[in-house]
């Protein structure tokens, strides 16, 4: 799977959460996260750019396109999730989790907690 940079990605959280979207919806959205707008030609590029990377598809009502995701966010999630393990952590789970709880970025309440719904 493609790896998006920051920008694409923050436009593919937005076509996921709306399911269905033209540019302007997105352009709303991101205005109404950030306070200001950017071009619609930058948002568009940026959409046709996560079409050919496979992420979305389009509808054409004339010159207008409908964009949708084809990429579910589980599936993203998953696959960037698997690449950090195995740039970073040697491709161990149990290493990602030494390190949260070593950075005291979960705790061992959470932990626990982790483990008893993986029990279940």
């Amino acid at each position: 799977m493609a790896q998006l940079t920051k920008v694409e990605e923050d436009i593919m959280h937005i076509i996921w959460r709306l399911e269905r979207c033209i540019v302007s919806d997105i352009l709303n959205e991101i205005k109404e996260e950030s306070g200001s707008k950017p071009p619609h030609s930058t948002i568009s590029s940026i959409a046709r750019i996560l079409e050919t990377k496979g992420f979305v598809s389009h509808k054409a009502y004339g010159r207008t396109y409908e964009y949708f995701p084809v990429v579910s966010k589980e599936e993203y999630t998953k696959a960037t999730l698997n690449k950090l393990v195995s740039n970073y952590f040697e491709g161990s789970m149990s290493n990602l989790v030494s390190y949260l709880v070593k950075e005291e970025k979960i705790n061992m309440d959470e932990l626990s907690q982790m483990v008893e719904k993986l029990k279940d």
